[in-house]
């Protein structure tokens, strides 16, 4: 009987709590991590992306990378359509450039 409560006792102290993200934003970079197969040496651009653009976008990005990359590196895809956001040419950008022209 001892030994059972032992048992349980070591299992309760060597049992690792995982916080959830803070942000919003970092569990939407954790999954487009997982999502795209991202290299370790990439997650900080992928976590600086989620957290520079709205939600939508990301999404929008990750769900155009799944649908056009059916074989190669899905993770290089994904960065060259965030680009392709940021420097307007595949969707809407998000930066005020001043009043449009009519």
């Amino acid at each position: 009987m001892d030994n059972d409560l032992t048992q349980f006792m070591d299992i309760i102290k060597n049992k690792k709590s995982v916080k959830p993200p803070a942000y919003e934003w970092q569990d939407l970079a954790l999954r487009v991590i997982n999502e795209i197969g991202a290299p370790a040496f990439k997650r900080s651009a992928v976590f600086k992306i989620c957290k520079n653009y709205p939600k939508v976008v990301v999404e929008q990005a990750l769900n155009d990378t799944k649908e056009l990359c059916k074989t190669g590196a899905a993770w290089k895809y994904f960065f060259k359509v965030i680009e392709n956001r940021q420097a307007g040419k595949g969707g809407p950008t998000f930066k005020n450039d001043g009043p449009a022209a009519a």
